[in-house]
């Protein structure tokens, strides 16, 4: 056998030779294509009835031995129901063939697609292919055959070894110095755990190269089957996870964190012990380093190999990512996620709070709140450059003799926003904010070895943490061993504000150097291993702790146990929102989404207008319509003067919900017209109320919409311009005709329509345009017929389409009843609806309305904060612009994507539609739903709407600025083109 690490040069076969090969050996007549290997040779036979199969010539340092291990691990995992290719035998019986002293294998074609250049790799994927892991070990555990005891160079017991017999062959000296340095320190935290690993047999390659993917009922690549058992051997069990592990690096190797999912998946159905799981990133850093050094080594030797030149980049991306965050603090991430208990830090003092740093301190302490929930943050205060600072002061102004920043609570203050990534939040260091004064004394609080610098004093324990100071001065006095109480320095005299910062850390944790002169600060994916690596300084303070983790899955499991199945909910693992600013949503990490559904908040989240207009209620008076009060009719006329001129609107009748107005119009039309039969369009939302939810007719919100409408429903086609039963722009006339006939149909069947009731704009199509034509015309027939027009403007009005005010104007056309809601209170319960006296009066036949919170002093006042704020803000001309900028955006983006096939709407209220072929328009809607996911992840939120769930509803808040539309186009061409 070749020495290894030598690397290998590949049989010299080609594919006319192995076409020959399956003539001769196999029988089979096939055209033959090579495949790529490092060191074997492999090739694709395509019949001519398009059968297929793999020919593969392996490298002679491979004894058959090591083939008849395979053969017998083949048969383990189809017993363990892994699926894996058979070898097929040739024309003499036998599964290992010869020709020319080369050891020939035919196997089964695995039908699928290839998962190494699948680009993006879902949650779902990841875990996946942590459970393939874990069933290939689980299905080898018990095989036993001679042949898998052999060495070789991908053995993870001597890769620290080859890496440095290859490393050599790496010409760039950076990169060497690099690799050789990983490699270093994995081998030396290995060393610790190493002899408690169990050995067994296992594949050995089991990566994204080796598997073959399958599309899912989400549109997703799934592994499959799994290829390629030439690394098979005896080697650690959970060197199968870290091989595994690190080919999935490079599908996303700036957030090399994702592959925890692989990690937790594995730990499910194959449990690591405490040493496996110590050894996993050690092993995965050692994998990288081997594949940067073998991929160079084998160019070297083997110039020509077009397989080995492609992977080079590829296996530099997995070597990056491996080697992106520090080593410790990367296992401390896979120990949190499989849940070994991390050390405690258990030191507290007794005292004044302080005082045990600050022996001569004798202020009160405020812990200033610079967290996501924070009431000093509010109307945006947050996104000021000097935020904390304004924090600080404001402390100490109000008579604090110390300003404290605690460790470990998420600092809304340095949330960014329109970015990808989630910024840095999580302090690992407390800030003690001092005001302007006299030099002071600061004395060690436990007793350890004083290691000193001008720079930053730290206290070394003795249980294994060390106490970090920054801002102090260092006393030449300090003994090197101090007690609890003894001095180790001053803080410096200052006619300014002074800090002293302070960290507790595990001795073996790596360094994070605070900003001067404040905390070092981590992102929230990064928070699991640094909440097991430091510590809250507070006990040694005498304050209490504030540190706070993610608690979203916490809150979901809450959440589950009290919702009913029929409670909605987004995404499979949703953040957890506690805040909103604007067009911004804020997670508890101080993560910010760019808010593209919120149609509720048309003014934005948070409005100071709104929100002191509401306290200002609140503090005053809390009381209904049926009291005399200035704000009802000051909040109806206002509401009046939007309509139309000359429209006859005159009457406001107020209540809490879209639902409620729809289902109030629907009465007033009965009412006003002796009628009952309601015509409602297909695949409309209108509300979940019984009345609103009879004229509901979308499949999406219930399966059984068009044969459960009770008899006063009459349900007329949708006229949809895209997917419609007629198709383009030039289509009002056939829908029309549709329409006519209805209404003649009911006239006849005694069924005389009482309303018409359609959106202005399609919204649950997701904001497709009705045709030109197509609302005048409806109008016009069904007032003929002796029926009433309904606008539902819920969704689609209040200056939302920019270019009008309500829907219904882009038609120039006036409803006889009009439905308003959702922006009407910026996110408190308004809902609405306007018409004419002569037809509010006949509901006067039915008895008193009234309505408890419709109407109320609280709702009015809120009601004309919010208008008054659109105008302030310009928010209608803002949707207009904007809104064109936007869908402008989104179209360029179908001159590269197929998928996205149309951009409805206009202004603020827009649908992208996807499909997987634009020829038979066959909806994307697994797609879209995915795609969703992935955008919640680069910060964008946005969800699916339409019949076939297949469109990307966007309606944000109208105050939506360029810089954040630019950004979401941008990060939907990044889903488009890496995937989801």
């Amino acid at each position: 056998m070749a020495e290894a690490g030598a690397g290998l040069v590949r049989p010299d076969v080609d594919e006319e030779d192995a076409a020959r090969i399956a003539r001769d050996l196999y029988g089979v007549d096939a055209a033959a294509r090579e495949l790529g290997s490092n060191q074997d040779r492999n090739f694709l036979l395509t019949e001519v009835d398009g059968s297929r199969s793999v020919l593969r010539i392996d490298n002679p340092v491979f004894g058959d031995g090591a083939r008849d291990a395979q053969h017998a691990a083949l048969d383990a995992y189809r017993a363990a129901g892994v699926a894996v290719p058979a070898v097929l035998p040739g024309l003499d019986g036998a599964l290992t063939q010869r020709w020319r002293g080369f050891a020939v294998r035919r196997s089964e074609f695995a039908v699928g697609e290839e998962l190494v250049d699948a680009g993006y790799l879902a949650p779902v994927v990841l875990a996946e292919f942590g459970a393939l892991a874990a069933a290939s070990v689980n299905a080898l555990a018990s095989l036993r055959h001679p042949g898998l005891d052999r060495p070789h160079m991908w053995d993870m017991r001597v890769a620290f070894d080859e890496t440095a017999k290859l490393a050599g062959s790496i010409t760039d000296d950076a990169l060497r110095g690099r690799v050789l340095a990983a490699s270093e320190e994995a081998r030396k935290a290995l060393a610790a755990v190493e002899s408690d690993l169990p050995v067994q047999p296992i594949h050995g390659d089991l990566t994204d190269d080796n598997v073959m993917g399958r599309r899912g009922a989400d549109s997703r690549l799934h592994p499959h089957t799994v290829l390629d058992l030439g690394d098979l051997a005896l080697g650690w069990r959970v060197a199968e996870l870290a091989v595994c592990v690190s080919s999935m690096l490079h599908h996303e190797p700036d957030r090399p964190l994702r592959v925890l999912d692989t990690v937790a998946a594995f730990h499910a159905d194959a449990p690591l012990s405490d040493a496996e799981a110590r050894a996993v990133w050690p092993l995965v850093v050692l994998r990288a380093a081997l594949l940067v050094a073998s991929g160079w080594r084998q160019l070297e030797i083997d110039g020509d190999n077009d397989y080995a030149r492609e992977r080079i980049a590829g296996e530099q991306a997995i070597f990056d990512a491996a080697t992106l965050l520090p080593l410790a603090e990367v296992c401390e991430q896979v120990l949190a996620r499989v849940g070994v208990e991390a050390p405690q830090f258990s030191g507290r003092v007794e005292g004044a709070p302080l005082t045990a740093v600050l022996p001569d301190f004798t202020g009160t302490v405020e812990a200033v709140d610079p967290g996501v929930e924070s009431d000093a943050l509010d109307a945006g205060r947050w996104q000021r450059a000097d935020a904390e600072a304004a924090l600080v002061a404001s402390a100490l102004a109000g008579g604090a003799g110390a300003a404290l920043m605690p460790y470990g609570v998420f600092r809304l203050t340095r949330t960014r926003v329109d970015v990808a990534d989630a910024a840095p939040t999580w302090p690992v260091h407390t800030e003690i904010h001092l005001g302007a004064g006299p030099r002071l004394r600061v004395t060690s609080p436990v007793d350890g070895a004083l290691r000193a610098s001008r720079e930053e004093p730290r206290i070394v324990l003795g249980d294994g943490w060390i106490l970090d100071l920054r801002g102090v001065e260092i006393d030449d006095r300090a003994a090197l061993h101090v007690s609890a109480g003894d001095m180790v320095g001053w803080l410096p005299a200052s006619d300014t504000d002074r800090v002293l910062t302070l960290g507790l850390r595990r001795a073996d944790a790596p360094e994070r150097p605070p900003r001067a002169p404040g905390a070092a600060l981590v992102e929230p994916e990064r928070v699991p291993a640094w909440r097991r690596l430091t510590a809250d300084p507070a006990p040694l303070l005498g304050v209490p702790s504030r540190a706070q983790h993610d608690e979203s899955a916490d809150e979901l499991a809450r959440r589950e146990r009290i919702f009913a199945a029929a409670q909605e909910r987004y995404y499979a693992h949703p953040p957890q929102i506690e805040r909103g600013w604007r067009h911004h949503l804020v997670d508890t990490t101080g993560r910010a989404y760019i808010d593209m559904v919120n149609n509720v908040a048309g003014l934005g989240h948070g409005h100071p207008r709104v929100a002191d207009a509401a306290a200002h209620q609140l503090r005053t008076l809390g009381t209904n319509s049926r009291f005399l009060f200035r704000d009802l009719a000051e909040y109806s006329e206002r509401l009046l003067a939007l309509m139309p001129e000359g429209s006859g609107l005159d009457t406001v009748l107020l209540v809490n919900s879209g639902s409620e107005a729809v289902d109030l119009a629907i009465r007033l039309a009965q009412a006003a017209t002796g009628r009952r039969t309601i015509v409602a369009l297909r695949e409309a939302y209108h509300g979940w109320t019984m009345a609103s939810d009879a004229v509901t007719t979308s499949a999406y919100d219930n399966p059984f919409a068009l044969e459960t409408r009770p008899d006063w429903v009459h349900v007329a086609d949708v006229p949809n311009r895209y997917r419609g039963t007629y198709r383009g722009d030039d289509t009002a006339g056939c829908y029309l005709d549709d329409l006519s006939a209805d209404l003649a149909a009911l006239d006849r069947d005694g069924r005389d329509a009482a309303a018409f009731l359609c959106e202005s704009v399609l919204g649950n199509a997701g904001g497709v345009l009705l045709p030109e034509g197509y609302l005048a015309g409806a109008y016009e027939r069904v007032r003929a017929a002796g029926g009433l027009c309904i606008a539902d403007e819920v969704q689609v009005g209040f200056g939302r389409l920019g270019s009008t005010f309500w829907g219904f104007e882009q038609a120039g056309v006036a409803p006889d009843i009009v439905t308003i809601a959702k922006p009407m209170g910026n996110g408190f319960p308004i809902g609405g609806v306007i018409t004419s006296k002569r037809i509010a009066d006949a509901l006067a036949t039915q008895g008193q309305f009234f309505s408890s919170a419709g109407g109320s002093t609280l709702s009015c006042r809120v009601g004309l904060a919010v208008l008054d704020a659109m105008v302030e803000d310009d928010l209608q001309r803002n949707a207009e612009n904007i809104g064109a900028r936007l869908a402008d955006g989104l179209r360029a983006l179908g001159d590269e994507h197929p998928m996205v096939a149309v951009v409805h709407g206009a202004g603020l209220y827009l649908g992208v539609e996807l499909v997987r072929d634009r020829a038979t328009m066959e909806p994307a809607d697994a797609e879209a739903a995915a795609i969703c996911e992935r955008m919640r992840e680069l910060g964008v939120v946005v969800l699916t709407t339409s019949e076939r769930s297949n469109v990307l509803k966007i309606k944000p808040p109208l105050c939506l600025t360029v810089e954040s539309a630019d950004h979401v186009v941008a990060m939907l061409e990044r889903v488009l083109r890496e995937g989801w």
